[in-house]
């Protein structure tokens, strides 16, 4: 049986529900006036008791479509047997059969049903106004092509109303699909925004507090280690591993949101990577010459250069074995260079799978740049990191 209709049903179930709701305006209608009109009040009396009935059948389906001894088939029957003996009763009264067309749809189960009930509607009127004309044949041959002609419309109904429903059901389920689609896609987003912003802090906390540790430690052990033999050396390690505490514990207010910006200090991007420099070679001891061209960049450009001089200076002290460190930074056509290299132990490009250098390339592929790494074992290293430069102010 269908259902009331919906909000998105095709116009034709609209129509259709509203004709078998409204089909009860019209019946009451053909009732009064044949109640008022010249029909023997006997015969008035029976059909307005088989409207009673008919009305108090309809109620009862309407109220418990699925009732399992009155429903709805039971119903349809009930309309034709009171269509066969409406007919009967008066000349034109027939036309109840077209003002209840649409009832045979909404109550049938199945296509097939529509048209088998609506089909015996058809046969009891015809049945009923022949035997009211006393059996004359051309009287039995119009009723049969008026009936015909009525019960097509109703096979038209029933074959359109499913493909109607199907529509309507189809369309419903793109409505659900898009919805879910939509649904997935936003978590989708939500779980790459979330994995982005994990490895962005894992890459923030790899650059800044993981070497400001490793190079404390460092230093711990080499001031440790000569605190009887140099005490003055000691002291400036100490110093130093002072210097790189506070730095990393400006580094965690930052990465916690408690300090408003990146945790450099604003300046030129020669003096930022002069001072990392220095400072490296204080620690280390080691031999380092920079050739570090005045270049004006932005804020985030800056941190990245300096990013990866931290990173490449951290491996060298690290894993390097060197003597000597290279810095040269240069300006090029729309992009600058940051070079450094080292005459350390080298190693296997191919082999290395270490997080301080795809973390270098993520952040330099953030700004449309890159990293070339070239060494061979015993060779020494070079890193050439290449970023575009663009009109945007210096911070």
């Amino acid at each position: 049986m269908i259902q009331r209709p919906r909000r998105g049903d095709p116009f034709w179930i609209w129509v259709l529900h509203g004709w078998e709701a409204f089909s009860w305006a019209l019946i009451a209608l053909v009732t009064l006036v044949t109640m008022l009109g010249g029909t023997p009040v006997s015969r008035k009396l029976v059909l307005l008791a088989l409207m009673a009935v008919l009305g108090l059948c309809y109620a009862l389906v309407r109220r418990n479509p699925g009732h399992p001894v009155f429903g709805p088939s039971r119903y349809l029957c009930v309309l034709v047997v009171v269509l066969g003996v409406v007919s009967w009763l008066g000349d034109g009264l027939g036309v109840f059969y077209f003002v209840t067309l649409a009832q045979f749809i909404v109550f049938a189960d199945r296509p097939r049903d529509a048209i088998l009930f609506s089909g015996l509607g058809a046969l009891g009127i015809t049945v009923g106004g022949s035997l009211r004309a006393g059996g004359q044949a051309h009287v039995f041959l119009t009723n049969t092509g008026s009936s015909l002609g009525v019960w097509a419309v109703a096979v038209l109904m029933a074959v359109l109303t499913p493909r109607a429903l199907a529509q309507r059901d189809e369309r419903a389920a793109l409505r659900a699909e898009l919805k879910s689609t939509r649904l997935e896609l936003a978590e989708v987003h939500q779980r790459q925004g979330a994995a982005e912003e994990r490895e962005r802090l894992a890459r923030e906390i790899h650059d800044t507090l993981a070497q400001g540790f490793a190079s404390i430690i460092v230093l711990a052990e080499a001031a440790r280690s000569q605190l009887a033999l140099d005490v003055d050396r000691s002291a400036q390690q100490l110093q130093s591993i002072e210097q790189t505490a506070r730095e990393n514990l400006a580094e965690a207010r930052v990465l916690v949101g408690a300090a408003p910006s990146s945790g450099v200090a604003a300046g030129s991007l020669a003096a930022t990577l002069r001072r990392t420099l220095d400072r490296f070679t204080e620690d280390t001891g080691l031999t380092v010459t920079a050739e570090l061209a005045d270049i004006a960049c932005d804020q985030p450009t800056r941190i990245a250069l300096l990013r990866c001089t931290q990173e490449s200076l951290a491996n060298i002290r690290k894993h390097a074995a060197a003597t000597t460190v290279g810095v040269v930074l240069a300006r090029q056509p729309g992009c600058a260079e940051l070079e450094i290299t080292d005459d350390g132990r080298g190693f296997v490009v191919e082999d290395s799978h270490g997080f301080g250098l795809d973390g270098m390339r993520r952040r330099l592929a953030e700004f449309g740049g890159g990293l070339t790494v070239t060494s061979s074992v015993g060779d020494g290293t070079r890193i050439l990191a290449t970023i575009p430069l663009n009109d945007r102010p210096q911070v």
